[in-house]
């Protein structure tokens, strides 16, 4: 096996230069996504005899799944981080944890419609209207230099729309944060705007960068020639953060990895399938089945489609689990299976070659009784995922496929697919729920209302940032006193949030 897996890498192919590594599975799915600083470096680590034995099994069950890779350089590690998280979240490889959830590179956002407009952080670009600067893949480096533009500049960094005298009384950071206090007239707007175009320059890139670099190189020299280390490490670090920050980086939009994959590959796998399970016809139209739930709650089924072992993901079909008194696996696939080929049975439309149940006995169970309720004679079968063991309908004992049969990475792949697919929705419903669940909890907001403020507010996160006059105002009829209510009630969840949910 660690023969066959080193004649995949071919040393003179990969560039000794930073980029975004992509391995894919013998049915040509993204299984894992890196990058690296060296691309034939940290490929090579991949490939070495000596990997397969002593990494830790997780690693090493990647590796063996490896039947082809794609290579895609860039030109710098912060590119290669950005190129990198795209891929992941567009793909969802099975073997990366990070970057895999909701999370987002941040982004840098001025709201020029503001009085005296501020810098503020957000993952995702929610408002057309405001400025955006992103995403930077490297946050600490971004929130100094942030923190130094303020400085500099005398920006504002309070969280008020449109701070005022009595917003004041309040702040000090005037005093503490080098802030040119524009709220109590201590400048003027038209000066304040001077000074943020200043700000915007230095993030853009122009001139005014490099003048601003040479300013703090030469503060770290001042302070190094009077003796005064810790001041000149303070600068230094602050050089590190703006060229990492300035660094011009390529953002990609839409990129999408081109499927090179290998037909033979796909018909090797579609070939042993047929032989290990004694088929009529290779099953090059193939359907699989998964459920996702939590304790019996927010139920959900899901079904991947693949054609000549490729997905087809404009086929897949999400369900929502309607009976009532279901409430378990083996109920939910006895509703979303009847409602599959009833469907397909009332429309004359083609059935697979081959069905795919995430599960075991019980599954394939559930199965034989849709079978004969619908009179259906396609060929099913289910993938136990504990020790990937292929459960026959009216068979005592499940077939076992040796891991680098390509028929078993065929069915993994599409087991694999339906997982991420159900486990997907069942996220979105989960948190809607969460979502209109504390909102539902104010007196005054009703279902319709709710709707308008996410609406028009984008999120709960996004509303605590706001003040009753802004929420108000983007609400007809609200008013500022149920506005302030709902700030009320939102920050009291956000104090105390439910386990594993943020606001």
């Amino acid at each position: 096996m660690e023969k066959q897996q080193a004649k995949i890498f071919r040393s003179q192919d990969v560039p000794k230069e930073p980029g975004v590594y992509v391995f894919r599975n013998a049915a040509g799915e993204v299984i894992y996504v890196g990058k690296a600083r060296n691309l034939r470096n940290r490929m090579r680590s991949y490939f070495m005899p000596s990997t397969a034995l002593k990494e830790e099994p997780r690693r090493r069950a990647l590796i063996h799944s490896i039947a082809s890779y794609e290579t895609f350089k860039v030109a710098t590690e912060s590119e290669a981080l950005l190129l990198e998280a795209q891929f992941i979240k567009q793909y969802a490889p099975r073997y990366n944890v990070l970057m895999r959830d909701d999370k987002r590179y941040l982004l840098v956002a001025v709201n020029p419609h503001e009085t005296f407009p501020r810098f503020f952080f957000e993952r995702v670009r929610k408002d057309e209207s405001c400025l955006y600067f992103g995403p930077f893949p490297h946050a600490y480096a971004l929130r100094e230099t942030i923190r130094l533009l303020e400085s500099k500049f005398g920006l504002r960094s309070c969280q008020c729309a449109s701070p005022g005298e009595e917003e004041h009384k309040h702040c000090l950071q005037d005093v503490l944060r080098d802030c040119s206090a524009p709220c109590i007239g201590a400048i003027s707007e038209e000066e304040y705007r001077k000074r943020l175009d200043g700000a915007l320059s230095v993030l853009r890139g122009e001139e005014s960068a490099r003048e601003l670099l040479k300013e703090v190189d030469a503060k770290m020299r001042e302070a190094a020639e009077k003796l005064d280390f810790e001041s000149a490490a303070k600068w230094r670090d602050v050089i590190g953060h703006l060229k990492v920050v300035l660094e011009p980086t390529r953002r990609f939009i839409n990129q999408t990895i081109a499927r090179r994959t290998n037909p033979e590959v796909n018909t090797a796998g579609m070939n042993a399938l047929k032989e290990a399970l004694n088929l009529d016809v290779e099953p090059k139209y193939m359907e699989c089945f998964d459920m996702s739930n939590i304790s019996g709650t927010l139920a959900v089924g899901s079904m991947v489609l693949f054609r000549d072992g490729h997905p087809c993901t404009s086929e897949y079909r999400r369900y929502r689990i309607r009976n009532q008194e279901a409430t378990d696996d083996t109920a939910f696939m006895h509703e979303v299976l009847t409602r599959r080929y009833t469907r397909l049975l009332n429309e004359h439309a083609p059935l697979p070659d081959l069905v795919v149940l995430d599960g075991g006995v019980p599954q394939v169970n559930t199965g034989i009784r849709v079978w004969q309720e619908l009179g259906l004679t396609i060929p099913f079968i289910g993938l136990a995922e504990r020790y990937e063991l292929v459960v026959i309908p009216h068979q005592s004992e499940p077939l076992f496929l040796p891991r680098e049969n390509p028929g078993l990475r065929l069915l993994q792949a599409i087991r694999d697919e339906a997982h991420r697919w159900a486990n997907g929705y069942n996220r979105k419903l989960r948190i809607e729920r969460i979502k209109e669940s504390v909102l539902g909890e104010i007196p005054g907001v009703g279902p319709l209302r709710q709707a308008e403020l996410l609406k028009q507010c984008g999120s709960i996160k996004r509303i605590l940032t706001m003040t009753p006059s802004q929420i108000a105002a983007k609400i007809p009829g609200l008013g500022t006193q149920l506005a302030q209510r709902i700030l009320d009630v939102l920050k009291q969840h956000a104090s105390s949030p439910l386990p594993g949910t943020t606001l």
